[in-house]
């Protein structure tokens, strides 16, 4: 059973930053993108930032430059450096592995931008 655990959330004011760890079993291979959800109270769930396996990255428009992504093989984990936070980015974030074999989510992480 693929497991997926998420960590590094918290509460940060405006400006501010943080970096989420997604963690993946071992039992994941033959990766063909990572990504990081995320959805607040009353909204629905939109793509923050994905990377393939051949490193090649997407965000949404409301992150690009101020939201990276990248991943560590060896580990199996992917990463989130969330800097300049606002407001707008309070939500529950959720990693998301697609494999050869299936479709992975981990149960979130809160981030809460406020002063």
């Amino acid at each position: 059973q693929v497991q997926l655990v998420e960590s590094g959330g918290g509460l940060v004011q405006p400006g501010g930053s943080l970096r989420l760890t997604c963690a993946a079993s071992a039992n994941i291979f033959a990766i063909y993108s990572m990504a990081w959800y995320r959805q607040a109270p009353g909204k629905q769930r939109e793509l923050v930032a994905s990377i393939t396996s051949a490193g090649k990255t997407n965000y949404h428009d409301s992150v690009k430059g101020r939201f990276t992504i990248n991943r560590d093989n060896r580990k199996n984990m992917v990463y989130l450096q969330m800097n300049s936070l606002k407001f707008e980015d309070t939500a529950v974030y959720v990693c998301n592995v697609v494999d050869s074999r299936g479709n992975y989510w981990g149960q979130g992480t809160q981030v809460t931008v406020s002063s």
